[in-house]
Order: structure tokens, then sequence, then C-alpha cells
């Protein structure tokens, strides 16, 4: 059975729980390891996501006549 889309803010949500899990570091080593698989999913997830969002951003701006993409570590676009 194909698992539905995650969203962008639950795929965040439900890393950031794994991430917890496993600083505590009673988990057993099965577990970690399983949890550790699906946060490598989900971070894949999310940086498929991002990389989406700028990709339909570009377009947008190339669309309104902005051929510069926005960089933002400097503000500028």
């Amino acid at each position: 059975m194909e698992e539905k889309e995650i969203l962008f803010d639950e795929a965040i949500l439900q890393l950031e729980e794994i991430v917890r899990k496993l600083e505590q570091g009673d988990v057993p080593l099965e577990d970690a390891i399983s949890l550790y698989k699906r946060g490598m999913e989900l971070s894949t997830v999310c940086h498929q996501k991002l990389q989406n969002a700028e990709k339909q951003l570009i377009s947008l701006m190339d669309e309104n006549g902005s051929k510069t993409p926005f960089n933002p570590e400097n503000g500028e676009g």
C-alpha cells in the first residue's frame, strides 16, 4: 500500500520527534535503527519539498519579469 504524501510541516514535526527520542538515548537498538531510517526518509522528503518550492518561486519570478533568482543568503532577488 502506498503511503499518502506527507505535508512539509508534518514531516518536520515527525523528524523533530524522532530526533528527540534518539537524543534521549534509551531507545532499544532495533527501534533506534528504525527511527533513524524513518528520519532519513523524512529528511529526504523535506529536502525535495524545499527544492520544489524554490523551483516554483524562481518560475513565478521569471513570469513576473525578474531573471535573478532569489538568494536567501543576502536577501536579494
